[in-house]
């Protein structure tokens, strides 16, 4: 498997020409969902979507991707016919004004002159001529998908060191967090004992079963050791997963939400104002990876 990390933005261009025509192809991806492609071909080349539609699925696994074809015909590539409608429709209006109108009846160039009388028409293709421009059309559109492939691979090149700055970072805070002192034995046997000791001041009269039962809530809640647990772990497989590389986006993306999950856990437990700025620095790390996790494939 590939370890390289690719972005969802970019863009790329590549420019041909065959049987008399040239032709330009664009790509320009930006963040997406899934992959999502839109494709705008110039006139005559519905029947090419289907071929090119596949050549990007090949290349592309994720991104909101335009292709935009454009195609021009070289100089010599029409011809000029006449347009035998809106030419009868002229000389039936003569007709029908010669015998209200006494005038010298129009010269041929004054008639031809008319708006739509004459028209340029592109000059048909051969099939095989066509066939022929289809097939250099489709290997350009194919050059211009490997080409944002490349695009894509080298802005997920600097994403991929940012994500693993950020992940280095959330390990270091939770290390900060696991190590703080208001997490030692002494320090949460004293803590508790004290939570204890209130209730029992305003709730006389408890029962030793409903004591023990609130003994553990409060420790239950204070405790952190599973959430830094967690937060570890994710650490772990958010590594894994830039290591190997592919379209990691989605699986990022939902460690980045696990990842808060916990840091917002911390911070509700925290009982110490030292911790709770851990927590919040965390979230903060937290929401700048799931930024960057959004452009990822």
């Amino acid at each position: 498997m590939s370890n390289a990390v690719a972005s969802m933005t970019g863009y790329a261009r590549t420019m041909g020409a065959a049987q008399g025509c040239n032709f330009q192809c664009e790509l320009k991806s930006v963040n997406g969902r899934g992959l999502d492609l839109k494709l705008r071909l110039a006139n005559g080349l519905d029947a090419i979507e289907s071929d090119a539609r596949r050549v990007l699925s090949r290349h592309l696994s994720r991104g909101s991707v335009t292709l935009n074809v454009t195609l021009s015909r070289e100089h010599g590539g029409a011809e000029i016919g006449v347009n035998q409608q809106a030419l009868g429709a002229v000389l039936d209006a003569l007709d029908t004004l010669a015998g209200r109108i006494e005038t010298d009846r129009p010269r041929l160039d004054g008639i031809l002159n008319l708006k739509g009388v004459l028209e340029a028409r592109e000059t048909q293709l051969s099939e095989e001529a066509e066939k022929n421009l289809h097939a250099a059309i489709l290997n350009s559109v194919e050059t211009c998908a490997e080409a944002l492939v490349r695009v894509r691979a080298e802005e997920g090149s600097e994403l991929k060191s940012i994500i693993l700055r950020s992940i280095d970072e959330i390990e270091r805070l939770t290390k900060l967090a696991l190590e703080h002192p208001s997490r030692k034995r002494e320090v949460f046997i004293e803590r508790i004992r004290k939570q204890i000791k209130d209730l029992t001041d305003a709730s006389a009269g408890l029962s030793e079963e409903r004591l023990h039962q609130e003994a553990l809530l409060l420790a239950t809640k204070a405790d952190i050791q599973e959430e830094l647990d967690r937060l570890q772990a994710h650490v772990v497989a958010a590594r894994k997963l830039v290591g190997e590389g592919g379209p990691i986006g989605r699986k990022l993306d939902f460690l980045a939400q696990e990842f808060n999950r916990e840091a917002n856990t911390l911070c509700s437990k925290s009982h110490a104002v030292e911790l709770t700025a851990v927590g919040l620095d965390l979230k903060a790390v937290i929401d700048q990876l799931r930024e960057q996790v959004q452009n990822l494939e």
